[in-house]
């Protein structure tokens, strides 16, 4: 391991097969042939009024206060539930058919893998949430969750740029122009976006397990033992993080689409939708180059964006958020050895962390 300041956080210089999700009050920890996902559960009776109180001091709160959840003696280990630790086996497709494993399609099938497994980890950790003589929210509802979700963001990150780049296509004269102008306008939409979400106080939570996932995965790639303790001296940022991977995807997009030239805007429209596989396929090839060469120090400056770019997405996580993400990442590690598996067995894995 490796200190980035002399009173700085620890980050790794190995790169491992995990990857993982932030999910409600839990962690998904994806390995090679299995993954879990580790959730709290709402503690009962006293102790959870405890708990409610403290998020409606939060919510009243200023922007600026620290979490009442995190603060010394705000909310005691009494006011929290149980961990559920659940796992499943997982065969990637990338190990049925050798095409799969093929540079850029590689990339396209784990980011579909991942979406489904992100999703069934999301329906677990919603339903834990839930008193128990309430009915759980069905995969169905889940699902059309999720497709509105992607629908949404394809047509706020590449339908509306293209569009609003349209209107002023004459203007321009140049397709090296448009194409510089609708990425700059894609790139600028997403920031935006990602600064909105960061300002949600109902998504702090989220965030906070998001970076006690990067600590715990950066815990185990350099080998140091897994406890709270150890993991929260680790950086929150992750080089293969997807805060980090979407920002390439905005900028790979602009190399991808410069070459289409300016046909009609319908057809602009139709290459955006068609051409994000192949954008997300390059994207993934490219994150997974950053991630084994992290170390060297051109390669951090490559990176650097992105990792700042983290600062939106994660927040600094408490012990209690650590000792989730360990859980989910100790049941990954009860069936597997991910340093053990097989070069052929880890494409494709490495998707986000």
């Amino acid at each position: 391991m490796t200190e980035g300041a002399r009173h700085g956080p620890l980050t790794a210089s190995r790169d491992a097969p995990l990857g993982g999700q932030a999910v409600l009050e839990g962690v998904m920890m994806r390995g090679v042939s299995n993954w879990a996902v580790a959730v709290r559960k709402p503690a009962d009776g006293p102790a959870a009024d405890a708990a409610d109180a403290a998020d409606a001091a939060d919510a009243a709160a200023p922007v600026s206060a620290p979490s009442s959840r995190t603060a010394a003696g705000a909310v005691d280990a009494a006011a929290l539930g149980p961990i559920d630790v659940r796992a499943f086996p997982l065969v990637s497709l990338t190990r049925r058919r050798r095409i799969y494993r093929w540079p850029v399609i590689r990339g396209v099938v784990a980011l579909v893998e991942s979406l489904g497994i992100g999703l069934k980890a999301l329906g677990i950790s919603a339903n834990a949430q839930l008193p128990e003589e309430q009915q759980e929210i069905s995969r169905g509802a889940w699902a059309g969750t999720v497709v509105l979700a992607v629908v949404f963001a394809v047509g706020l990150f590449f339908v509306v740029p293209v569009g609003a780049t349209s209107l002023i296509k004459h203007q321009l004269g140049s397709s090296v122009l448009f194409w510089a102008v609708e990425g700059v306008l894609r790139t600028a939409i997403f920031l935006g976006y990602l600064y909105l979400l960061s300002r949600l106080r109902d998504l702090r939570r989220v965030f906070e397990y998001h970076g006690a996932e990067h600590k715990v995965i950066s815990c185990y790639e350099a080998n140091d033992s897994l406890t709270p303790e150890r993991a929260k001296l680790y950086s929150r940022l992750h080089p293969r993080c997807g805060t980090s991977f979407l920002l390439i995807v905005m900028i790979m997009a602009i190399f991808v689409f410069a070459p289409i030239g300016l046909p009609a805007w319908w057809l602009l429209v139709i290459t955006r939708i068609v051409g994000i596989p192949l954008i997300a396929g390059l994207s993934f090839e490219v994150i997974k180059w950053a991630g084994r060469n992290r170390s060297k120090p051109w390669v951090q400056a490559i990176i650097w964006p992105g990792m700042q770019l983290q600062k939106l997405t994660t927040r600094e996580p408490d012990g209690d958020q650590l000792a989730v993400a360990i859980a989910a990442l100790g049941a990954v590690l009860a069936v597997e050895t991910p340093g053990a598996a097989s070069a052929e067995d880890m494409v494709g894995v490495e998707v986000v962390a």
